[in-house]
Order: structure tokens, then sequence, then C-alpha cells
């Protein structure tokens, strides 16, 4: 029985996975309203205390032959990426988490936090900021890192360009950082870069082998970019830096067709 019921559970998240924001099942192009909202009086997303989605949380799922692994805690998060958004074609229908998705809440979806979370996004582009819950699951796009709700991308102003260049920080309840941008003052940041990360190896000569390889394939500038941590150096094989977001998704593409399989926009 206990076995039955499981598996159950597991079929039932896996749909739930698959209707979410990454991977529906009925194809048809997403958009905006068709008329411009106003959403410039919809408040952030409160952080608070809320127990785990039964359905979102699964160890691990497969989407598209590709393997995601929930953290156990969003305590500490700290990404830079590129931001999605969605809209009409996911309105109405249910997240991952169980919950209705409303293209009008503060809300995202991400692959890999905890169901639900609070994150602060900020536009690096222009430094507005938004808080919004985690509640689903996406985008499955390999160099997207989170899914911005309607609302959440407008107020960040992405909607129009479709992506943007985001800092995401794990938030907790009572420990808002950020209160609502309409009320705070827009602080440009300096230029941000981007990259296509295509390997990172703790030898130096790995690293120098597979950009030589690389080199022999594309015309792009090719570096190394060393970190230095505790355990010992990284060295990380980059592409750039990119023109465009674009541009990068269509050179991630050829790498593949090329036999580099890990390749992953990177921001910096």
């Amino acid at each position: 029985m206990i076995r039955r019921i499981l598996k159950q559970v597991v079929i039932v998240a896996s749909y739930l996975i698959l209707v979410s924001c990454g991977g529906g099942i009925i194809e048809r192009q997403d958009s905006a309203p068709s008329k411009r909202a106003d959403v410039s009086n919809i408040p952030n997303a409160v952080p608070r205390d809320e127990p785990r989605s039964k359905y979102g949380n699964p160890a691990h799922y497969e989407v598209f032959g590709k393997r995601y692994y929930t953290m156990s805690s969003s305590r500490g998060y700290h990404e830079k990426g590129i931001a999605s958004w969605y809209g009409t074609k996911f309105h109405g229908r249910r997240t991952s988490s169980g919950e209705t998705y409303d293209m009008y809440a503060m809300t995202a979806a991400h692959k890999t936090l905890p169901l639900p979370s609070y994150v602060e996004v900020t536009n690096l582009d222009n430094g507005r900021k938004v808080i919004v819950k985690v509640n689903d699951r996406g985008p499955f796009h390999g160099n997207r890192l989170i899914d911005l709700s309607y609302s959440a991308a407008t107020k960040l102003d992405i909607v129009a360009k479709g992506t943007g260049k985001v800092e995401i920080r794990a938030i907790t309840a009572g420990k808002a950082s950020v209160v609502d941008e309409v009320s705070q003052p827009v602080t440009r940041r300096g230029p941000v870069s981007l990259y296509l990360q295509v390997g990172a190896f703790s030898t130096s000569s790995r690293a120098q082998q597979l950009k030589t390889e690389l080199q022999q394939q594309i015309d792009d500038a090719i570096l190394i970019a060393t970190l230095t941590k505790p355990g010992g150096n990284l060295y990380r094989v980059r592409v750039g830096p990119l023109a465009s977001v674009e541009y990068g998704d269509s050179l991630a593409s050829r790498l593949v067709d090329l036999g580099f399989f890990d390749a992953h926009i990177i921001v910096e």
C-alpha cells in the first residue's frame, strides 16, 4: 500500500512539473496580456514561514532528459544569470507547487530552489529590485536561471526584451531587504558582461586543452578565468564577452552540435 501511494505521489509530482512553465504540455505561443496592465500598485511578495509543497520538492526530477536536484534549503543562495518571464500561456494553470499560476502576482519559477522560497531579484542593467515567491519549476531552457511572472518582469523592465541579466538572493521571513521599487531610487550599475562557460577544471593543463580545442572550432575570443578557492584553483574556460543573450544561445547550440555539451551563460 505504501509503495503504491508513493508511486502515485511521484506520478502527480512529475505531472505538475511537466505542466509548469518550463515543460508545458500545451504548445502554444506565450505572450503578455493583450492590454498592457498597470502593475505599479502590485506589492512585492512578503516572505513568510510556510510549509514545504507536498508535490513540488522531490529529491530529484527529470525534464527533457536532464536530472535536477532540489535544494534542501534556500539559505545563503546567491547567483547571477539570465531571467526570462511567462504570461498568458500558463495563466490559470497549476504550478509545480500546486498553486495556480497568476501572471499578475509576484511569483517566479526556479529549477532547484525549495518550493516555496522567497528571493530578491535585481535587474543588473537598471538596478530595479523586486521580491518574488518561488512557487514553480523552470525555466528548462539551458541558459535561463529564473522565470518571472509577467508582473515581476514588468517591474524589472524586461518584458519587451524578453530576458534580463539579474542577480538573485534568497531572503527569509522577517528579513526582506527591499521595499517596492516605486518608492526607491533606481541606481544604475556598471556594465555587466556575458560569457559562455564551456568547462571548469582543477588543473590549468586540462583548461588549456579545452581552450585549444575550442579555438579550432570557433573564431570567438576564448579565455581561462581562474577562481582561487581554499581547496585549490578552479580554471574556467569561457567564450566572450558575448554581444547578447541571443548570440550566447546560438553559440551554445552550435557548441552542442560540435560535441561540447556543458556550455552555459555566465553573468559577471
